[in-house]
């Protein structure tokens, strides 16, 4: 077979450092086109992307040249960069260290990105603790309170 095909579905959730609301609403979309760039740039393609103040999702094809984590430190460091140049009030931001990556079949893609479309709705009543316990059950991941919320 001449030809390498992938279909490589990938969900990250990630927070900033502490939780802090640093993700204002008059920059996001321009930070979703930011991260996305930086997914094209690597190879890969962003299919939705969707935060509150304290965190965000992305939906993305993964690019068979990158590796997850590389992926994940290049989106963290570009955005970050981008993020504090947006402002004085925005030189102290930082995402926290760790990330949950999770995958994702084609069949539950419509569900997924209803859910991330749905974030704002979403946390007027669930925490980003809440949530990403939640998601860590239903994925079967199992973590360790003392160190997943850096």
């Amino acid at each position: 077979m001449p030809q390498s095909l992938d279909r490589i579905l990938l969900h990250f959730v990630f927070s900033t450092k502490g939780r802090e609301p640093f993700l204002k609403d008059d920059f996001r979309d321009e930070l979703h086109a930011y991260i996305g760039g930086i997914v094209s740039r690597l190879g890969g393609r962003l299919l939705r992307a969707g935060s509150v103040a304290d965190h965000v999702h992305l939906l993305l094809a993964q690019p068979r040249s990158a590796s997850v984590a590389d992926l994940m430190r290049e989106i963290k460091s570009g955005s970050s960069s981008w993020i504090k140049g947006r402002g004085p009030g925005l030189k102290r931001f930082a995402w926290q260290a760790g990330y949950g990556v999770f995958s994702i079949s084609p069949g539950h893609r419509p569900a997924l990105e209803r859910y991330i479309d749905g974030q704002a709705e979403h946390h007027r009543t669930v925490t980003f603790q809440e949530e990403y316990r939640r998601l860590l059950r239903k994925c079967g991941v199992t973590w360790d309170e003392r160190y997943v919320w850096d």
